[in-house]
């Protein structure tokens, strides 16, 4: 069975209060994220508190889709996650923690797969994704060496 899950960890010369300022603008999540074109907040949030919600808009290669997302933790300097669900259906956990390290910090990012085995399955064919663990956590790799360039040259 494949990893339902991947984690990265990646020490950025910066505060954590600016690195999690970053990860957690999701409006300018596009930035960083390969496969996340961009993020818009919904339902009258403004952004990062728990419970906020956001929406997501996705892209490889030549599919295109939206998720809908909640904050589930938004402690500045610490930590920011979220759950993602598409058409109703939970399909991802998402989160950062943030740990001071000298000048500057830790930050891991973390996925875990909600998907049903249906949806696992069945997205193989349409997503050409076989084994997700190892392709997002290549992503998050881009993720988070994007993120270091933007906060070490602020």
């Amino acid at each position: 069975m494949a990893d339902r899950s991947a984690e990265v960890e990646r020490r950025i010369a910066a505060a954590p209060e600016v690195v999690y300022d970053l990860v957690s603008d999701v409006t300018r999540m596009g930035d960083w994220s390969p496969e996340t074109s961009s993020c818009r907040w919904v339902g009258g949030a403004a952004g990062p508190v728990v419970g906020a919600r956001f929406v997501g808009s996705n892209r490889r290669g030549p599919l295109l889709w939206s998720t809908s997302c909640q904050v589930t933790a938004a402690d500045r300097g610490r930590e920011f996650a979220f759950s993602v669900t598409f058409l109703g259906a939970a399909i991802a956990g998402w989160g950062y923690t943030f740990v001071p390290d000298g000048d500057g910090c830790r930050v891991v990012e973390r996925w875990t797969d909600r998907r049903s085995a249906a949806m696992r399955l069945g997205s193989v064919p349409v997503m050409g994704i076989h084994d997700r663990a190892a392709h997002n956590r290549r992503g998050m790799e881009q993720t988070l060496a994007a993120l270091a360039r933007a906060a070490e040259s602020s």
